[in-house]
């Protein structure tokens, strides 16, 4: 039965990036060669030194990130006593060493592998640098108006860097009943 009303019109669907069609199918081609990988070795060395490579990684991957995050934390509080923002210089490293301490964390011989590389001081600067470069990439490119002009609107620094504190004081009207007189906002 029809009632006479039009049928809606839905607006096309927007496209698919291309990482969120292939991300899932890499996630399972990567799980299926991690468990080839491993059924692999176990077959050549034994079940057990398979269990233990992945107890061993395990056990370094959770000290590398235990030690991380204390060089970080340290050297937000030595930051914080002087007054500054942390030095990129000295902590520049800590995300990628987090990083390679969870891929050896995660069961599996590729993971461990490439979490090993991310250890290397080398490798590190190298991703970290490609990093950068792709993030300031994708912030300029950014049309005005989204979260990529917030992110470069959040990374602009004052000059001189001087904080004035103060106290907001709200006096009320002797009379009270008048109603308060609408005042535009406070902007920079």
């Amino acid at each position: 039965m029809t009632t006479g009303a039009s049928t809606p019109t839905y607006p096309a669907r927007p496209r698919r990036s291309r990482v969120r069609t292939f991300l899932p199918l890499g996630i399972a081609a990567w799980l299926v060669l991690e468990i080839w990988l491993l059924t692999v070795v176990a077959g050549a060395a034994s079940g057990f030194a398979v269990f233990l490579l992945l107890v061993a990684g395990f056990v370094l991957g959770s000290v590398v990130i235990k030690r991380a995050g204390r060089r970080a934390f340290r050297n937000l509080n030595e930051a914080l006593q002087r007054g500054g923002a942390p030095s990129s210089s000295g902590s520049g490293g800590n995300g990628l060493m987090m990083l390679g301490g969870l891929l050896l964390m995660i069961p599996g011989l590729l993971s461990d592998a490439v979490g090993l590389l991310l250890l290397i001081p080398p490798v590190q600067k190298a991703v970290g640098r490609y990093a950068e470069r792709t993030f300031d990439r994708r912030i300029r490119a950014a049309a005005p108006g989204t979260l990529g002009d917030a992110f470069q609107q959040a990374r602009m620094q004052r000059p001189d860097g001087k904080v004035v504190q103060g106290e907001v004081i709200v006096r009320d009207e002797p009379g009270g009943d008048s109603p308060r007189e609408q005042r535009p906002p406070l902007t920079r």
